[in-house]
């Protein structure tokens, strides 16, 4: 299955960054075709299962965006985590390392069928908008 890497450097601590991903309802903040989520009562925990609500913008050219189940397969707190979205079929890893004090560069890996749910400008487009979050942070 193809596998699309994307990384980039935010402007907030490590722990900030981990803060704010942990946080299941933030989801529909920064990764792209979601509206909202439903989390199950463990939360970020491995096993835990979200539905997933999509924007629901009906369209003759593209498929509707990502409604479904996420289903949470690994957890590393300040390090790592890693998830299942069953509807696109994706298998999704993101990395967090501190590269300073109030850096971090994160790296979101994105694997899957290509035409189903895997665009090739989706993890960097998670990531800008991630990154325009805590950028927004900093600057507060």
């Amino acid at each position: 299955m193809p596998r699309v890497v994307a990384s980039r450097v935010l402007l907030a601590s490590r722990e900030e960054v981990w803060g704010f991903l942990a946080e299941p309802l933030n989801l529909p903040d920064w990764w792209p075709g979601i509206a909202g989520v439903e989390p199950d009562r463990r939360g970020l925990a491995p096993g835990a299962r979200w539905h997933l609500l999509g924007a629901a913008r009906p369209s003759l050219i593209r498929k509707p965006d990502m409604a479904g189940t996420l289903l949470v397969l690994a957890v590393e707190p300040l390090e790592r985590l890693s998830w299942h979205l069953t509807g696109e079929r994706l298998d999704v890893e993101l990395r967090l390392a501190a590269s300073a004090p109030t850096r971090t560069t994160v790296e979101l890996t994105v694997e899957g069928p290509l035409f189903i749910g895997l665009r090739r400008s989706l993890p960097r487009t998670a990531l800008n908008r991630l990154y325009s979050l805590c950028q927004t942070a900093a600057e507060l």
